[in-house]
């Protein structure tokens, strides 16, 4: 207490009292959204790039470990502390703020406290918008952190694939700072480090602010629920819905009939569009574009034109397709993990292969649990345009053992379920959330000996003194 109270003090001293949280404002900031939970010696939240490499400066020369956090939003424990007490935890949701934009680049700086929102809201007056699609509000120094991708990766690509340039901060005496902000599109004149700092989970460094590529804003969309005649065909509906569609595909997401249940027995207003019955699997498919109907025709018109070679031949590859109003579909998908979450308890897993794999997989992984742990239902839902999906599994409240029988099981599950995806379909068992504490014992389990050691080399040059994140890759 008393260290925590000397911490506490130092730091009003160097920044001020509204960036040092009280003591009994804490708990918020030291509990993650689904796992992660622990105590801190302090939370700080810096309102500055400068205040930030002050509190960064002061953790090296104390040789105090940091944990930093954005929004709170993630699912693998790496945004909280640990049970040691020791952790500062610097919270950035005080950094935010777009600092500029340039509608003629299509470009954004954004201060790392930035939320997802905040940068859309902003980008909207220029007709732009930053198109990573998710269920959360996350900030952009943990998205980036995490790679995320979201809903409409089939068309924009990941934040990988729409970043120009990151400034980050060093824990190293003087808290130097690495990074470019010119947000060059081109440039092959060396290493480029932004990418060290992509899907790292903050590890070698805390970023303080992003140059991000934006996106002409979809002035009209339209979508379909599709039934497909079998699981295995829908890698082939994709398919021709890109060579049909084009450009204008932007999401295609698969949801599966108990994830689609969840959804509608949580959301009474939710309309359920399926006459016959909520079918066993349905994709939400979405198009869109920024571009005058006079120049690209009717949505509607497209979207059902493309489909009608999957409704002939010997070997027809839907059943049906239901138009209607975008949002209306996109309430379904995004109620699904409300929904799941209170069906029972959730074991979530966020796993990606092959999407020619998919189907293979889900088959794969459905039996295996019928086999071995018939207790578990799947509510999957995902995205199967990049091969990315949600398998969620739900033990119902009635069959649940009592607490100290469940961790055994849930290990085990866990366990098979990531051999499977990793070993049998030379997939990945964090497909967007990143390595966090709650799955690092799977980092490595897989990752490669030689990956590991370069990874651990590379930390001991970015951060020396081992002071930076819960995640040791």
């Amino acid at each position: 207490m008393a260290a925590s109270r000397s911490v506490r003090l130092d730091l009003i001293e160097l920044l001020d009292r509204k960036a040092v949280v009280a003591p009994e404002d804490m708990a918020p900031y030291e509990k993650g959204y689904r796992y992660g939970a622990g105590r801190a010696v302090c939370v700080v939240r810096p309102g500055s790039v400068e205040d930030l490499r002050t509190v960064v400066e002061y953790c090296v020369r104390h040789r105090m470990r940091l944990v930093v956090q954005g929004g709170n939003t993630g699912l693998v424990g790496a945004s909280t502390p640990d049970d040691s007490g020791d952790q500062l935890l610097i919270n950035l949701t005080r950094l935010d703020g777009v600092e500029s934009i340039d509608p003629f680049d299509r470009t954004a700086t954004v201060l790392a406290g930035t939320r997802l929102s905040t940068i859309n809201q902003v980008a909207a007056a220029h007709g732009l918008f930053f198109p990573i699609d998710l269920g959360a509000d996350p900030t952009i120094g943990g998205m980036v952190s995490t790679n995320t991708g979201g809903s409409r990766m089939l068309r924009y690509g990941d934040v990988r694939q729409n970043l120009l340039g990151l400034e980050v901060v060093l824990a190293e005496e003087n808290a130097p700072i690495l990074g470019n902000l010119a947000g060059l599109r081109k440039s092959n004149s060396g290493l480029d480090w932004k990418h060290v700092f992509v899907g790292t989970g903050g590890t070698y460094g805390i970023i303080a602010r992003a140059k991000i590529n934006l996106h002409p804003l979809p002035r009209r969309t339209a979508a379909a629920l599709v039934i497909p005649r079998t699981q295995e065909g829908v890698p082939a509906i994709v398919s021709l819905l890109e060579t049909a569609l084009g450009d204008i595909l932007t999401a295609c997401e698969g949801m599966s009939k108990n994830a689609m249940s969840a959804a509608f027995g949580h959301n009474p207003s939710l309309r359920n569009p399926f006459n016959g019955g909520i079918p066993p699997y349905a994709l939400l498919v979405e198009v869109g574009t920024s571009v005058e109907e006079s120049i690209v025709g009717d949505l509607d018109a497209a979207l059902a034109q493309a489909f009608e070679p999957a409704f002939s031949g010997a070997s027809p590859l839907v059943d049906d397709v239901l138009l209607g109003r975008p949002e209306d579909f996109w309430a379904i998908r995004h109620s699904i993990s409300d929904g799941v979450a209170r069906s029972g308890l959730v074991i979530a897993f966020d796993v990606s292969v092959k999407r020619s794999l998919l189907p293979a997989f889900r088959a794969a992984a459905i039996a295996m649990l019928d086999r071995d742990f018939p207790q578990m239902q799947v509510h999957d839902f995902g995205h199967c345009g990049d091969g990315g999906d949600h398998f969620n599994l739900v033990w119902p409240i009635a069959d649940l053992p009592p607490e100290a029988e469940r961790k055994a099981v849930i290990d085990a599950v866990r366990l098979a379920m990531y051999d499977l995806v990793v070993r049998d379909f030379g997939g990945t068992y964090s497909a967007e959330h990143g390595v966090g504490p709650h799955n690092e014992e799977f980092y490595d389990r897989y990752t490669p000996q030689a990956q590991r050691k370069l990874s651990l080399e590379l930390k001991s040059l970015l951060d020396p003194h081992t002071l930076m994140s819960n995640v040791k890759l």
